[in-house]
């Protein structure tokens, strides 16, 4: 079995957690040893049954191979935190997929490295899916949709076909985007908002439809 740890220990850490025991359920693959976490005051909490192991800092001098999945939701920490253990070799980030989500060879679906795809996730074809994206409970990807690094999906939304969502975008939970609309890098779409028009980089976009409330600093 392979050692693997989650770092983050808040919500989404521990459903990720949920995740690796479904994984296991259908072959027994990791050894999960704990998380890590930059809250100390965990140092003496059991996080469901498994311990605490130090924090970022402490996880990116770890001398021996061990494999990491990400429980941070917010795309900028996620490529900061994902920046700073890299550089250690060390660290492995896998690609982990619900034994519900089909990904079959005649769908020509690609995936980067540490990308998680949880329970109930539908996936059409002709689907690029940049590293560390996160794709949480029951989205739909349409045909030709590409999904750009550091990207963090919410549960229950839905990607019409030929979406491009740029790098580190977040995307809120039930949240629609219309077919062949871009989303730019770093911008933000609030939950349930219904997407009609591109949105540029760098904002915030809720409603129905969706309209720019906030302009983040470039």
């Amino acid at each position: 079995m392979k050692n693997i740890a989650i770092v983050g220990a808040g919500g989404l850490g521990r459903e990720l957690l949920v995740l690796l025991h479904q994984l296991n359920d259908q072959h027994e693959v990791w050894n999960i040893i704990g998380f890590y976490d930059d809250n100390s005051t965990l140092r003496s909490s059991s996080i469901n049954g498994f311990p605490w192991l130090g924090t970022i800092a402490d996880l990116a001098l770890a001398d021996y191979p061990l494999h990491i999945v990400i429980g941070i939701g917010n795309p900028q920490v996620k490529k900061q935190i994902i920046a700073a253990l890299q550089v250690n070799e060390s660290l492995v980030f896998p690609t982990l997929l619900h034994p519900s989500v089909q990904i079959k060879p005649y769908q020509h679906i690609t995936t980067g490295n540490g990308v998680i795809l949880t329970q109930g996730v539908i996936l059409t074809t002709n689907i690029r899916i940049g590293h560390h994206v996160l794709i949480n409970l029951n989205c739909t990807i349409g045909h030709g949709t590409i999904v750009g690094d550091y990207t963090s999906i919410m549960p229950g939304v839905n990607l019409s076909g030929e979406t491009l969502l740029g790098a580190g975008t977040y995307i809120g939970t039930n949240a629609a985007i219309l077919q062949g609309l871009h989303i730019g890098d770093d911008s933000q779409i609030g939950a349930g908002a219904v997407v009609t028009t591109s949105i540029p980089a760098k904002c915030t976009a809720a409603g129905v439809p969706a309209k720019i409330i906030r302009q983040h600093e470039l």
